[in-house]
């Protein structure tokens, strides 16, 4: 979309010739994860430079160094980034005095309007990326949302489904109503050799490191165990004190035992996979199913396997289905100057506009799923959804929508001490996992070590 029409589609009934090009001239600096909506936008920034005026440089690298990088800058009290990508778990919560509120601009009138308002941004996804503590100050704008869900073969799924009814005794076509027992049950079965396609029934990141955590977390969530008390609320909207850990409840610690007997009859590889390398091995024909992102789908459904796949919210437990969600926004740098805020926050306005997250879903080099409600009402995305598409994100559209609900999102703990915590339970789990403890001893070992950390 060029100048024209995308300064129409943003004007929104101001003067907007004038509120647009209010920093021509400026350059700012957005650091950002290397993630496929940065890819896109880097390559059609010159629609916002024609736009604004303004030159934006950016810088991409994996997530570790970009938390290194702010954390340098806030502690100098430096500027060296106006526009930052700021995870709410390893930025936002430890940094968030070094952003911007947001409300700073968006209640004055003379700068640009969020199209749609910021109602249009999925509110779980707004109140998880974007705010902390209370539901008032805003540091971020819903940027990107991966989210773990359930993938599988369809073809599979199809082709051997009334042999696996008969012998399971279930419909195992994923559903609302599947639940993890099932979903186990449906993986030893491929994993007897009752298929010819694959050898295994299921695959998981569970390398140690952040990706076991994650693929423990649907679990633990989807039993009813959390990490701390009220974990729902601190996803959202984070704290500076979450209380004792929770991982010897009743609930976490059933989660525990499920976890390591799903992991028996998984691929041996995926206690050596983190979410690149079980995709990879899905996309190989390895395995009939995976928890995995759902952003995924576009490579997926690039390779041999096009059309094969399905896609559903994750298994059920005896308290619901649990998504994990991963999502970031993107803030202000407190520290930079009046000037390079004004043009940051055009920025903000721009690349989180429904017309920009369209051109994302479009683009060839990269390019995220929607935050907005709004893209996805909109009738080109509405059909890209069924198959054949040119927006293969979308084709978990459905499913997204549903894993995105307050009572299907699962949001880990939103509070500064996260990598720390983090990094203990992947720790745990996986010497579980190698069989060096029991769940009961991996889980009150968790506890002890995250009590420490919290300060519990």
């Amino acid at each position: 979309m060029g100048a024209g029409p995308l300064r129409t589609a943003l004007a929104q009934g101001m003067a907007s010739d004038e509120a647009w090009k209010q920093a021509s001239g400026t350059t700012i600096q957005f650091i950002s994860e290397n993630t496929p909506p940065t890819t896109a936008i880097a390559a059609n920034l010159a629609s916002f430079q024609e736009l604004t005026g303004i030159t934006v440089n950016i810088t991409e690298m994996q997530l570790g160094a970009l938390v290194q990088k702010v954390a340098l800058d806030f502690g100098a009290g430096r500027s060296a980034f106006d526009v930052i990508y700021a995870d709410p778990y390893q930025v936002l919560a430890p940094y968030h005095r070094g952003l911007v509120d947001l409300n700073t601009f968006i209640n004055d009138d003379q700068q640009p309007v969020v199209p749609q308002g910021i109602e249009d941004f999925i509110p779980s996804q707004l109140a998880a990326a974007g705010r902390f503590k209370d539901n008032e100050s805003l540091y971020t704008l819903p940027y990107d949302c991966p989210t773990m869900i359930w993938i599988y073969r369809r073809d599979l799924f199809e082709k051997y489904h009334d042999q696996m009814q008969q012998d399971l005794g279930f419909d195992p076509t994923p559903s609302d109503s599947t639940t993890w027992e099932q979903y186990y049950q449906i993986a030893a079965w491929f994993s007897q050799g009752n298929a010819s396609e694959v050898q295994y029934g299921t695959g998981h990141q569970a390398q140690q490191y952040d990706s076991l955590m994650c693929d423990f977390s649907n679990v633990l969530f989807a039993y009813g165990g959390d990490y701390f008390a009220n974990g729902q609320q601190i996803g959202l909207l984070g704290t500076d004190a979450p209380g004792a850990c929770q991982l010897t409840s009743e609930a976490a610690l059933e989660a525990a035992r499920f976890y390591q007997k799903l992991l028996k009859v998984a691929h041996p590889g995926s206690t050596s996979w983190d979410w690149t390398g079980v995709a990879n091995a899905f996309q190989n024909g390895e395995f009939a199913m995976m928890p995995e992102w759902h952003e995924f789908a576009g490579s997926l459904e690039s390779s041999q396997l096009q059309g094969k796949i399905g896609y559903a919210p994750l298994p059920k437990g005896p308290a619901r289905s649990a998504n994990l969600w991963g999502g970031t926004g993107i803030g202000i740098n407190a520290n930079a100057s009046a000037e390079k805020q004004k043009a940051a926050w055009l920025f903000l306005v721009w690349a989180t506009s429904p017309q920009t997250q369209l051109m994302g879903l479009r683009s060839e080099v990269g390019g995220g799923t929607p935050t907005r409600q709004s893209v996805y009402d909109m009738p080109e995305v509405r059909a890209a959804s069924t198959p054949p598409t040119d927006m293969p994100n979308m084709l978990t559209a459905d499913t997204m929508l549903t894993a995105w609900q307050d009572d299907h999102i699962g949001l880990r703990p939103k509070i500064a001490q996260w990598n720390e915590v983090d990094t203990v339970i992947f720790t745990e789990l996986s010497k579980m996992l190698a069989g060096q403890m029991s769940p009961e001893e991996t889980m009150q070992s968790a506890k002890q070590r995250i009590d420490r950390i919290v300060g519990a």
